[in-house]
């Protein structure tokens, strides 16, 4: 199962926020330290904005920046402020005898996407950046020549995305 773009970019966004936590960003900044669209950014940052994640400034030195801590912020509260995880609540066949009593095949679907949902909630956008042994999320990224994010030190496992 893949996350679909629009929950990758949201998360993206949400993590280079948390790392660069020191000023408000503009969206095409971020969408240039991201590697995303930037008018796609601009729609996942409204949606972040209304969820009360993000706080958008107009004006001058406006910008977005991160408006919770890192470490109180899940990956479920991000994801289902852009695209929340799609629970089985009834037969998705429209069957009436089956109705909320889920057959065996979408009741196994469903009991996965509980699964999935109290991972994203056990699991915080701080917790992320801090982990031991892995490249730093986005480490590498490139805005006007330099670098966004370093890559953690000698310890990293060279893993990539």
């Amino acid at each position: 199962m893949q996350m679909s773009n629009t929950v990758e970019y949201a998360l993206r966004a949400v993590v280079w926020l948390s790392d660069h936590a020191d000023q408000s960003h503009t969206s095409h900044s971020i969408a240039e330290a991201t590697r995303m669209p930037s008018s796609y950014l601009s729609k996942i940052l409204k949606s972040l904005s209304h969820a009360g994640i993000v706080t958008g400034q107009r004006g001058v030195n406006g910008g977005y920046t991160l408006n919770r801590d890192p470490n109180g912020l899940s990956i479920l509260e991000v994801v289902n402020a852009v695209e929340p995880v799609q629970r089985i609540r009834a037969c998705p066949l429209g069957l009436e005898n089956h109705g909320k009593n889920l057959c065996n095949l979408h009741r196994t679907l469903d009991d996965v996407m509980i699964d999935i949902e109290k991972a994203f909630a056990n699991h915080t956008i701080g917790q992320m950046l801090t982990k031991p042994n892995r490249v730093k999320p986005l480490c590498g990224v490139t805005v006007k020549g330099k670098k966004a994010l370093d890559a953690v030190g000698p310890q990293s496992t060279g893993i990539r995305r």
